[in-house]
């Protein structure tokens, strides 16, 4: 399964930007996609690990539960 850079932005928009075969190359693309946006951009910029981008998108746009205090 691929790994997909999506870019979210402020109003729940998706932008799938890259797809990459291995973690480490998807989280390094990342960080330098991240070090691109403007400071006060609202934007997100996303690593998701899934068999297609519709499931990609599908995991990206779940509400997920808020974990135990302490986490984030």
């Amino acid at each position: 399964m691929p790994y997909f850079i999506y870019r979210l932005g402020p109003v729940g928009t998706l932008q799938q930007l890259e797809s990459h075969d291995s973690f480490s190359a998807a989280s390094a693309q990342a960080k330098k996609l991240r070090a691109t946006l403007p400071e006060k951009s609202l934007d997100r910029v996303k690593v998701i690990f899934a068999d297609n981008p519709l499931q990609a998108e599908e995991l990206l746009t779940q509400v997920r539960q808020p974990g135990p205090p302490g986490e984030e």
